[in-house]
């Protein structure tokens, strides 16, 4: 298939439609469509009145500008993973390294919003549900951004459809199945990467469009070379988005491969040395300036990140001597064996402890406790939270002291305030039967027990193995060895008033769960050289030194997401939108977000393609039979339809070769080429006219019938009844508060 051309280059105006065509023979027929597949310029189509257009554009644009910011304050809580990208936002405006897998670009233009509005990065995101307004972060200028970009994401698809010369009424089509989709309108309206990512690859497309319109008429001019370079940039801004960008450029690739292999045909008039000129221009404007603004972009991101932070144990040593202490390192201490120390739970904040009180020997369901002492966690300042961290051999008493506690250390605590040792048992605990009780002992009955007293730090934020744990920045799982269970806790209930309505501290089984994560807080009555901060030197290192250490771990950590997930997909239910992804909830008002596509969209693309696919078979079967199928208005479309497809398949078929972690919003780029298709395949079939308006506009109130029916759980502001959610429930799409 040919790359895409312009069709209306010069003043002249012809009929598209057949029917004004003389009849051919099978010879010509043949010879008009070797003609067009060969990427020779074809007969030009009416053009409609300009001011219908700017009038379909401006109702297009004002509608996706509607559906994005419509609500954008709601809710004003932490959604999906907004965890993490308004988390590194708040890095950013702090300058502590972090690591993430994706390249910096987007997450640098959230950032720059944070720092236009004064924000000083303090809040960091922590879990779903958090409050905005309670922790005073700029929710809305960070979610207005990514509005914004979703929005005019859809006025671009209908530039790019006119710049193809396809009708309004195509065009208008291809724009509103992204316009009122409920996933585009989800991803797009919160604090995460697709926003930029899917604008990103809209412009690619149409700068490339108006590269190769110019081409037709003039290479080598002024206009020529702006549009080369700005399909550059626009490529560049998709892969320094996220890497799944690789597939525009392989989309754009091939149209250029394809451009290029017509340039070299002796009948297009050039010599080697301009096709030669051609390729350069092309290999300097698609492939160097693009990741020369990558670069920049990772530059930039070293040039801000210059303290410490929570990504250093990702990096090599020496990358880290090129990082100042973070505010975090003047309040950070190294944790030896024999401090005292204070845990607290990451999740909920609690701390562990423990009093002189006692499991009462049944509890009310009639279930037999061990009687031992209680464990439990507090919410306050209290000595009972003390505890020293203990070796499982004591050191020799001349060097007792200095001895650095590290990640895959076995260690004992022991509880200050009663004298006894924490200790796991296969007993159940007071509210979780299935999770085992934790209790502390004494003396000879510790000494006895001494494997039970035994625990292993393991890190549960991918510290590296023997690191040295820190108070404040180090945050570990720490599982009993004897019987594999993770000490954890929970603030949804408290216990009874035998434990003075404390929070129970039990075993978990499932020893990964990330709410089985401790910090270790404090240490009490530090009186050696940790208690005063010394800044420490800072080290220099070459940016592509650095650039390239960065380089290959985002890739090698990007191949290791295999595990499952519970919001994960096969990319073969994708296209059709078979199971979406719970973004909020709100249990008390039965309030959600649910991630999920418009499947009038969704289905309609997918048939529309199918149908396409098996018509374009058929008549290169018959061709073989002298059969002529398609009309000469039909076979102008061809080309541009075999661009549009390409761009389809390589988004969407190489995720069946990735092992990693696979999620729906990766569907989205192939989606926005797939409304293209789309717009382009109805009028290839219906052609412009009465027949393709009227497809159009049934077709029209079908999408937004859709929309408006999802839209309470795409925007999350009303409340529906089980019955109303049951409604809502096709094939694999679960939604919360069915009953």
């Amino acid at each position: 298939m040919s790359s895409v051309r312009k069709r209306n280059v010069n003043s002249s105006k012809k009929s598209s439609s057949s029917s004004s065509s003389p009849p051919q023979s099978r010879s010509q027929a043949q010879d008009e469509v070797e003609f067009v597949l060969s990427g020779k310029e074809e007969a030009p189509l009416k053009r409609e009145d300009p001011r219908h257009e700017v009038i379909a554009l401006s109702v297009i644009t004002a509608l996706a500008f509607f559906t994005r910011f419509y609500k954008i304050w709601f809710p004003n809580e932490v959604v999906f993973d907004e965890v993490h990208f308004g988390k590194f936002a708040s890095y950013y405006l702090q300058r502590t390294y972090f690591f993430d897998l994706h390249p910096p670009f987007a997450k640098l233009l959230i950032a720059g919003v944070g720092y236009l509005v004064g924000y000083d990065g303090a809040f960091k995101f922590d879990k779903i549900g958090d409050s905005y307004i309670t922790n005073q972060a700029p929710y809305l200028a960070y979610r207005s951004l990514e509005a914004i970009q979703g929005s005019l994401t859809v006025p671009v698809l209908f530039l790019t459809m006119r710049q193809l010369d396809y009708s309004i009424a195509a065009s208008s089509l291809a724009s509103f199945i992204v316009l009122f989709d409920n996933a585009h309108v989800t991803e797009t309206r919160l604090i995460l990467l697709d926003a930029t990512l899917l604008l990103s690859v809209a412009c690619s497309i149409y700068a490339y469009v108006r590269f190769r319109n110019e081409q037709l008429k003039k290479a080598f001019t002024t206009t020529w070379w702006k549009w080369l370079a700005l399909t550059g940039v626009a490529l560049s801004c998709v892969i320094s988005t996220k890497y799944v960008g690789v597939f525009t450029f392989l989309t754009i690739g091939f149209a250029v491969i394809i451009d290029l292999w017509h340039l070299l045909d002796i009948e297009s008039g050039l010599t080697v040395r301009e096709v030669s000129r051609h390729f350069v221009a092309r290999f300097y404007g698609l492939i160097v300036l693009p990741f020369i603004i990558y670069l920049f972009w990772f530059y930039v991101h070293f040039a801000v990140l210059t303290k410490s932070g929570t990504g250093d144990a990702f990096m090599s040593s020496t990358f880290q001597e090129t990082l100042g202490d973070s505010p975090l390192a003047a309040t950070a201490k190294q944790v030896n064996y024999y401090d005292t120390i204070t845990l607290k739970h990451k999740e909920t904040e609690l701390l562990l402890h423990s009093h002189d009180a006692f499991y009462p020997l049944r509890y009310e369901d009639g279930r037999v406790s061990s009687k031992g002492q209680q464990v439990t966690a507090f919410n306050g300042t209290d000595p009972n939270n003390e505890w020293i961290i203990l070796p499982p051999q004591d050191f020799p008493e001349e060097s007792k002291l200095g001895h650095a506690v590290r990640i895959d250390d076995i260690v004992r605590l022991y509880h200050v305030g009663t004298d006894s040792y924490m200790l796991a048992h296969d007993v159940a605990s007071p509210l979780y039967p299935t999770n085992e009780e934790f209790t502390t002992v004494k003396g000879e009955v510790a000494q006895n027990r001494f494997n039970e007293t035994l625990f292993k730090l393991l890190p549960a934020d991918r510290a590296k193995s023997r690191s040295i744990i820190k108070t404040k920045g180090s945050v570990v799982r720490i599982l009993h060895k004897d019987t594999n269970v993770a000490l954890w806790t929970h603030d949804d209930v408290t216990l009874p008033d035998w434990a003075f309505n404390q929070y129970e501290v039990n075993g978990n089984k499932d020893t990964t769960a990330s709410s089985n994560s401790w910090i270790f807080d404090e240490i009490v009555g530090l009186n050696d050289a940790r208690q005063f901060y010394v800044p420490k030197s800072v080290k220099t290192l070459p940016f592509l030194t650095k650039w390239w250490e960065l380089q290959f771990l985002m890739f090698s950590h990007n191949n290791k997401l295999s595990s499952e997930h519970p919001f994960a997909s096969d990319p073969s239910s994708w296209p059709l939108s078979l199971s979406g992804v719970s973004f909020w909830t709100n249990s008390d008002k039965k309030l959600q977000i649910y991630f999920i596509g418009n499947l009038v969209g969704w289905w309609t693309e997918v048939l529309v393609m199918v149908i396409f696919a098996g018509v374009y078979i058929g008549a290169k079967l018959a061709e073989q039979r002298r059969i002529k199928i398609f009309t000469p208005a039909q076979v102008n479309r061809l080309a541009d339809i075999g661009f549009l497809y390409i761009g389809y398949l390589s988004h969407y078929v190489f995720f069946f070769l990735m092992t990693r972690q696979k999620f729906l919003h990766h569907y989205l780029p192939a989606h926005l080429l797939a409304a293209l298709l789309t717009g382009a395949i109805a009028e290839f079939f219906l052609g412009r006219g009465r027949n393709l308006n009227i497809a159009v506009l049934v077709f029209s109130v079908v999408l937004i019938g859709f929309f408006i029916f999802y839209a309470p759980i795409t925007y999350g502001d009303v409340s529906l009844t089980p019955e109303q959610v049951k409604a809502r429930q096709f094939f694999n799409i679960h939604l919360s508060h069915a009953k």
